[in-house]
């Protein structure tokens, strides 16, 4: 959560895995609304260095000026606070509605045996179901792993954020960029979910 700086215009528009070329009034969100960050000002780019692709999938153009698309989710409070809910392509897409990554583990990373948490989708359709993959603080036995699973799908069901979330499965150690640890690559996280739950 944090405000803008100075001199940058930040809004929210709808989710869209489409390019947008022109920007109109009705891309934005009122706040509360999840969509994408946008953001413009002197510090935004008008387009990437020979890559047009991107630039189409980034770019807005609004008048003369250029309007980002960070790829980022998240919301904007009264306030004029933005509030961050993930990446654009970590969202988990599910029957009931789309899942965000940032919220949905915040309520798992909340139990004391949890090191970190990571949403990942697991089906062949474009609905998928939510799997939380969970790496623990310490190596623990199956049967206290039956009891910290017990008490996290407890913690899933008392939010409404993550209470259609029903599987969770534990991970050794998380695969992350070696860069920074940070970056999980939840996208080998739901190849290996997938295998887990078949």
């Amino acid at each position: 959560m944090g405000r803008p700086v100075a001199g940058m215009d930040v809004r929210i528009i709808k989710i869209s895995d489409e390019p947008v070329r022109r920007w109109s009034d009705g891309l934005e969100l009122p706040d509360g609304a999840i969509g994408e960050i946008a953001v413009c000002g002197r510090q935004v780019s008008a387009r990437y260095h020979n890559r047009p692709d991107a630039d189409a999938m980034a770019k807005i153009r609004r008048g003369k000026e250029t309007v980002h698309r960070m790829g980022d989710l998240g919301w904007k409070d009264a306030k004029g606070r933005v509030w961050m809910c993930g990446r654009m392509k970590h969202r988990v897409r599910t029957v009931k509605g789309d899942l965000y990554s940032v919220p949905c583990e915040a309520v798992f990373n909340n139990h004391p045996a949890v090191f970190r948490s990571a949403l990942v989708g697991v089906g062949e359709s474009a609905e998928k179901t939510p799997v939380i993959c969970i790496e623990l603080k310490e190596k623990a036995s199956r049967s206290l792993k039956r009891a910290i699973r017990e008490e996290l799908l407890a913690l899933a069901r008392a939010n409404s954020l993550t209470a259609d979330i029903r599987t969770v499965l534990f991970h050794p150690s998380f695969p992350v960029d070696v860069r920074h640890n940070a970056k999980i690559f939840r996208e080998k996280l739901a190849v290996w979910a997938a295998g887990e739950v078949k």
